[in-house]
């Protein structure tokens, strides 16, 4: 029995629909649940700096990833630049050991709310990887190169229109700010925010 041009077109769209479902990540990060420790733990240093959050190409310029980034950077300033401020004051006093963080977002896939209203979950899945250089100033050596992810589902970004994608840039700058608080007393490494079991 031939399948009527209605049922074609439905059954079309669910296809786009699931199909756009499936976001895929080529970082290692993916498959990973934990960063290690790094070399040393931060309180060995006594000064502490925060590079800005590098967008590199192809996905530099894009309005979408421009502004996700944007929104990552308020979330990192938020956590880490009064923390790191206080870190600076208790080493004031001792030799200069300055920890550089560096943090890039080395992939992404941002769907704002305006793509979510019109497309819902045919834009498919949020994602973002974000990477941070984590070296001694004075001397160039890597202290840590920890990698987090962060994903919001196509469905969820669709009933929510859009809260699930921007819950999700919160959740990869709590993931580095955590990194950077917990291995200041001791290097403990940390969770990547990727669930192995996907």
């Amino acid at each position: 029995m031939p399948i009527k041009p209605v049922c074609a077109v439905l059954l079309l769209a669910l296809g786009l629909a699931f199909g756009g479902c499936v976001t895929r990540v080529k970082s290692t990060v993916a498959n990973t649940a934990r960063n290690p420790a790094p070399a040393e733990r931060f309180a060995d240093f006594s000064r502490f700096e925060l590079a800005p959050i590098a967008l590199p190409a192809p996905y530099a310029g894009q309005d979408a990833n421009e502004a996700a980034k944007k929104k990552i950077q308020e979330n990192v300033d938020a956590r880490l630049v009064a923390l790191l401020a206080s870190w600076n004051q208790v080493g004031a006093s001792k030799p200069a050991r300055t920890l550089v963080i560096e943090p890039t977002i080395t992939e992404i896939k941002f769907i704002n709310g305006t793509a979510r209203f019109w497309a819902g979950a045919m834009a498919g899945s949020s994602m973002v990887v974000l990477e941070a250089r984590i070296t001694e100033k004075e001397t160039g050596r890597v202290i840590a190169r920890p990698e987090f992810y962060a994903r919001a589902a196509a469905m969820a970004g669709a009933w929510s229109v859009g809260g699930a994608d921007n819950a999700m840039l919160v959740r990869i700058a709590n993931r580095l700010s955590d990194y950077v608080t917990a291995n200041y007393p001791a290097a403990v490494g940390g969770v990547t925010g990727a669930d192995v079991s996907e």
